[in-house]
């Protein structure tokens, strides 16, 4: 299993169109084969900032949803004109 998370600040004012996508991602993102968990946070007290938790059963997994056509139009087309990726960290279990 790959875990990848990922924080986003959505700019000033935008915060409820990136709801709108990642709750779009959220929905075919599930639907992925080798989707294991995808959820997204939003922060309780600064309302620009998303943390997407996602698990992958592997690395072959984790690829395909970067090639899907829901991640590359929301994900890298979409939500980079409204929002700005700040970490994105990618670990796997210890045992």
């Amino acid at each position: 299993m790959v875990v990848l998370a990922v924080t986003w600040m959505a700019k000033v004012g935008r915060e409820s169109e990136v709801a709108a996508i990642f709750a779009n991602l959220t929905t075919e993102s599930r639907k992925e084969p080798g989707c294991l968990m995808y959820q997204v946070h939003k922060h309780k007290t600064d309302s620009r900032r998303f943390f997407i938790y996602e698990q992958y059963k592997d690395d072959a997994a984790l690829e395909s949803h970067r090639a899907a056509p829901h991640f590359l139009q929301f994900g890298k087309k979409e939500l980079p004109k409204i929002a700005e990726r700040t970490e994105g960290h990618l670990f796997e279990p210890l045992g």
